[in-house]
């Protein structure tokens, strides 16, 4: 089959069409896409795109971006009042650990990609591999594009409690998706405290532990 693989063929993932994403936006009239590249799918997708952009003064000028598109994620802080903990997630990230850190494993909050479902199916899913519990009432605190200068992926944020009787599996992740995480449990105070000396480097975590301490079930409200 003649064609270009995620273009006018499918890829291995089946998909087609992806220089197409963004030529349709018409929200911003100081903005013209005039060309998208795919300059890599090998999963996720890599994307050039070039545009012209109207300046303040009226002048048009034309830009390019690269954008990574891995979809969109959720996030979730697992909170027990009663017993003043959290229970969070410990695993090997490469891109950490190729970037200086120490050994590339991070403790965050249970995330993941969205896979096509609805964010709070999505996070109930990964709260159950991840660190086996079974989520019952969600509270939504905030969406968040977190790394708006390279990255589309919009991460939803959620939390919710738990307790000994919802910790219903081992967690640990999907073996099949090379996953191999440790479920950690610490108090609430010891987790705020890992975040001033760095053993919590990660930005969803530390956003929602912020949160919590804040606005959220910790705070003194």
């Amino acid at each position: 089959m003649k064609g270009t693989p995620g273009i006018d063929i499918p890829d291995h993932r089946g998909r087609t069409g992806l220089d197409r994403v963004g030529r349709d936006l018409t929200g911003n009239p100081r903005v013209r896409v005039t060309d998208v590249e795919v300059v890599g799918s090998g999963w996720h997708v890599l994307r050039r795109t070039t545009f012209d952009y109207r300046r303040a003064d009226g002048t048009w000028t034309t830009q390019s971006r690269e954008t990574y598109d891995r979809g969109n994620g959720a996030t979730i802080l697992l909170h027990d009042v009663a017993r003043g903990t959290v229970l969070l997630s410990r695993q090997f990230r490469f891109p950490v650990y190729v970037n200086g850190h120490p050994d590339g494993v991070l403790v965050e909050a249970a995330a993941g990609l969205l896979d096509e479902q609805d964010p709070e199916t999505a996070i109930r899913r990964e709260a159950e591999e991840e660190l086996g519990v079974t989520v019952g009432e969600l509270e939504h605190v905030f969406d968040v594009w977190m790394s708006p200068g390279s990255v589309t992926e919009r991460l939803h944020f959620y939390a919710a409690p738990y307790t000994a009787a919802d910790r219903t599996s081992a967690g640990g992740g999907v073996e099949e998706e090379g996953e191999e995480i440790d479920v950690v449990e610490r108090p609430f105070a010891e987790a705020l405290a890992m975040v001033d000396d760095g053993r919590i480097a990660d930005a969803k975590t530390i956003m929602l532990l912020q949160w919590a301490a804040l606005r959220g079930p910790f705070s003194a409200r």
